[in-house]
């Protein structure tokens, strides 16, 4: 049996170790144990992982630790003026929060550089010489093109969320963005879910001209923990589509979440749920889209720091987002695809703790929740409500 890993044996720096204690993060996940000494070796690396694992400190710490040695080897004055790490993630709340996460363990400058929000500024943050830029893939090309990042002394690309980043609608941009870089930069890319097609294209990225690789990219995946089995227990509540919103605020009161995320894949209907929830005395917020990008932040940290306990939202925040504590997820609706649905759930049951995700559906929902209870192997407890709170249904003998 080998010896189980901690941050010390992986090689990384006790400052950072210092910070993960303040975390009360004390021990590598899986997923660290087996990244981080690939990243430390420089290998270019795409690695799978389920939601909720630590994906992003896997590549973080390494790379910061990196930087931390780098800076501790030259004098002041030589210390590098250019980025040395891109972090490129499909949202602004994921790139978002991986400047948080960074933030946490190291003093290293970071900058976040996003779209919707002022380019000015953030070319006024870029000529603090960050050592780490993380933003989205549109803003990043944009700023590339005004030459306002320069690539040169680039050590590391990483895509969060890869398979997202690669998805049509932003593809063109996050090749851009891989092939505006020299072969040699390491290339990291982390997922939930990473297809062969995302392998083919993202290795092919680092062919040379002259057919020969600068370097191989390997590929890690982990087997699944069963996060979905083991640790969220998945419940069906029905309700006709009339009266789902005052379902979900009996539900509310009959669980009492220590902090509860609610879903629904229709826009519009966020500002309608959070409305009637509030007209009947439930205190909540809601998150979409069209949020202007301020709000969308005060928002999240406040529900991330626990001031805010109920938030209602659409699929914009159901991936990537690591919100720590949240006790249940419900989802008012089923989404069309299943990967949806495990993103959703995955919100909840992070870091090694448990959760609960409840679906409120119609007849139709409630056939596509078997569908899938069946295809993934999970368990579903339908509940009625009874005197305040959720119970099995009574089955007459």
């Amino acid at each position: 049996m080998s010896e189980k890993q901690t941050f010390d044996s992986l090689k990384v720096s006790e400052k950072l170790i210092e910070k993960l204690r303040e975390s009360n993060i004390t021990e590598p996940t899986a997923v660290q144990a087996q990244a981080i000494p690939l990243i430390f070796e420089g290998k270019s690396l795409l690695f799978q992982s389920e939601t909720g694992t630590g994906k992003t400190y896997a590549y973080v710490l390494p790379l910061l630790t990196k930087i931390e040695s780098a800076e501790n080897s030259v004098s002041e004055g030589t210390a590098a003026k250019t980025p040395q790490i891109m972090i490129v993630a499909p949202t602004f709340e994921l790139a978002s929060q991986i400047k948080t996460q960074i933030k946490a363990v190291s003093d290293i400058k970071t900058a976040l550089l996003i779209g919707g929000a002022p380019i000015k500024r953030q070319v006024e943050n870029l000529k603090e010489k960050p050592a780490v830029i993380a933003g989205t893939p549109a803003r990043l090309v944009e700023l590339l093109k005004l030459k306002k990042i320069k690539t040169d002394g680039l050590k590391a690309l990483v895509l969060d969320e890869a398979d997202r980043l690669i998805a049509p609608e932003l593809r063109d941009f996050t090749m851009e963005l891989v092939n505006s870089v020299k072969k040699q930069v390491q290339l990291i890319a982390a997922s939930a879910t990473i297809t062969k097609s995302a392998q083919k294209l993202l290795s092919a990225s680092r062919i040379k001209a002259d057919g020969s690789s600068e370097t191989e990219v390997e590929t890690l995946f982990l087997p699944p923990e069963d996060v979905l089995k083991k640790r969220i227990t998945h419940l069906a509540v029905f309700a006709e589509r009339r009266d789902k919103i005052d379902t979900l605020r009996k539900v509310l009161l009959a669980e009492k979440p220590s902090k509860a995320l609610i879903f629904t894949g229709k826009l519009n209907q966020v500002e309608n749920i959070v409305s009637k929830l509030k007209y009947k005395g439930i205190e909540c917020y809601g998150l979409h889209a069209k949020t202007e990008k301020t709000e969308r932040k005060s928002i999240i940290d406040r529900f991330r720091s626990g001031k805010i306990k109920t938030l209602v939202t659409s699929d914009l925040a159901s991936r990537g987002l690591d919100i720590p504590e949240i006790s249940h997820v419900i989802q008012m609706d089923m989404p069309s695809n299943e990967d949806f649905f495990v993103h959703r759930a995955g919100r909840t049951a992070r870091a090694g703790k448990t959760g609960t995700n409840i679906v409120i559906g119609d007849e139709y929902e409630m056939k596509n929740y078997a569908r899938i209870e069946k295809k993934l192997g999970l368990t579903v407890y339908p509940k009625v409500l009874f005197k305040g709170k959720l119970t099995a249904p009574f089955v007459p003998e």
